[in-house]
């Protein structure tokens, strides 16, 4: 947990769901109840409404709250985390979409449980926070109905018009009218109605009032893998990427790299060796696993995945993940080409970098080549958006990145037409995407502020509100948004 973490109480105070006197007697209950924690506490009395609990929790963690009492979530994505698993940490992967996995949790901010279900599913992790004492029970009927045969948990008040959109026959005594918040996330509903009604490019007003089912489809994918291909050619002057957050360690491996004849490049965090990939092309990356902003295993799905990138040789570098059975998962299904434990022997980091150099992919994408059909596919994919075919061109657009994924260009449009197809999550992902390529880019930071208000998501709104006001070029427009900050905080 983290030491600066808010109190929850102070936050159901702050936000006038509780007096006083009632969090004092909660408290005073959740004593007599030792193991059991405040929101539980205050959800079994019915003294707070699970909606403001879940409010506050969101606001306590820094992440979106669900209601699991509105969720369907198809049983076969239990297959991802064992029974065990699920009941040690009180997670549940309620969603599963392509390459990511929106896991129900007690605890959001438990980095390493996050981190190894995104290394054992090879999917990233969206954390939404739950009610501790709600959720420990929903795993268990959820785990016990697979064990029946079931094809979903449907939560007790998921509504009818829901479940038949779904194709699911609803219950008798279900509400016939859906809920406020599309399935089960809580949002704070001032929020979603108010703040900018201008100058809004992503037309996000409609987002919270139509945003498409989440659990639609139930399928999901692993990243494409690059193709392999014969040996190529050692490069004269060998670019090696060294990356790791350890200054001690990346200082050294460059500085007995460059003694061998190698060019070195240096990165001490994801988001700087993505960018230093797409600047420079390196011949080789030595990338250490765990990586502030964006985890090594993310880099390697992102790269390997890549028919611009896809041929560059990553030699993987790990204190945390080892055995022979990690090394083989990280080639199999990351596209890994060789792996280091540390601590690690000079010699054999060196004999890596010689046998990948020797051994790997032979003909080079053209760049020049690539990011004309890069180009093209914006191109076109933004002609097909103005001829009204708005699925056509998110395809095409998605096909440019399968080329380039490194493209602040394509990303930022993509973001921009889900946004247009009310697919909030797309939305948000490509734009956060686009920011972490171009930090400063006031157009993509603007455009997702507006999109995580639209949605109700307030704090990280304001964040990028206020990145926002950093990136602004004339002071008209730093006034205009010092003006809505103060009417959000």
């Amino acid at each position: 947990m983290s030491g600066d973490k808010k109190k929850l109480g102070k936050i159901l105070l702050k936000q006038r769901a509780v007096t006083p006197e009632e969090l004092q007697r909660l408290l005073e209950r959740q004593e007599s109840q030792p193991g059991h924690r405040l929101a539980s506490v205050a959800q079994s009395s019915g003294s707070v409404a699970p909606k403001e609990l879940l409010k506050a929790l969101s606001e306590q963690h820094g992440v979106p709250g669900i209601d699991l009492d509105q969720v369907v979530v198809p049983l076969q994505n239990l297959d991802l985390v064992p029974e065990d698993v699920a009941r040690q940490h009180l997670i549940l992967p309620i969603l599963v979409k392509e390459d990511r996995v929106f896991l129900a949790m007690s605890d959001p901010t438990d980095r390493r449980v996050i981190e190894e279900i995104e290394f054992v599913t090879g999917r990233r992790v969206f954390p939404y926070v739950a009610i501790h004492d709600a959720l420990a029970g929903i795993i268990g009927k959820a785990y016990e109905g697979k064990k029946r045969g079931d094809e979903h948990y449907i939560g007790p008040t998921v509504p009818a018009d829901y479940l038949e959109s779904l194709g699911l026959a609803p219950t008798s005594g279900r509400p016939s009218e859906p809920p406020n918040e599309p399935s089960g996330v809580v949002v704070d509903r001032a929020i979603a109605d108010g703040g900018l009604d201008h100058d809004d490019e992503l037309g996000l007003a409609e987002l919270t009032k139509k945003a498409s089912a989440p659990h639609d489809p139930f399928a999901s994918q692993v990243a494409p893998m690059p193709t392999e291909g014969a040996v190529r050619v050692r490069p004269a002057s060998p670019k090696i990427l060294v990356v790791d957050d350890e200054d001690d360690i990346r200082k050294m491996l460059s500085r007995v790299l460059q003694k061998k004849g190698f060019e070195v490049l240096e990165a001490s965090k994801g988001l700087q060796a993505l960018q230093l990939v797409r600047e420079s092309t390196p011949d080789v990356i030595l990338l250490d696993a765990m990586l502030p902003e964006v985890h090594g295993f993310d880099i390697c799905r992102r790269i390997k995945g890549s028919k611009r990138y896809g041929h560059i040789p990553i030699i993987m570098v790990s204190a945390i993940y080892r055995g022979w059975r990690v090394a083989e998962d990280l080639r199999t299904s990351y596209g890994v080409d060789a792996f280091l434990e540390k601590p690690f022997k000079i010699g054999e980091v060196v004999a890596h970098v010689e046998r990948v150099l020797e051994g790997r992919a032979s003909e080079l994408p053209m760049d020049d080549m690539l990011s004309r059909e890069a180009s093209d596919a914006l191109e076109r994919g933004m002609d097909m958006y103005r001829q009204g075919d708005l699925d056509g061109a998110i395809d095409k657009l998605r096909s440019g990145l399968k080329i380039d994924p490194l493209s602040f260009q394509l990303h930022y449009h993509l973001g921009l037409l889900c946004g247009r197809r009310d697919d909030v999550f797309e939305a948000i992902h490509e734009l956060e995407t686009a920011v972490d390529l171009q930090p400063r880019n006031f157009s993509a930071l603007k455009n997702l502020a507006i999109l995580y208000q639209r949605a109700g998501f307030k704090h990280k709104a304001v964040e990028m509100w206020e990145r926002s006001l950093g990136a602004a070029t004339d002071e008209g427009t730093r006034q205009g948004i010092k003006e809505h900050l103060m009417s959000l905080l």
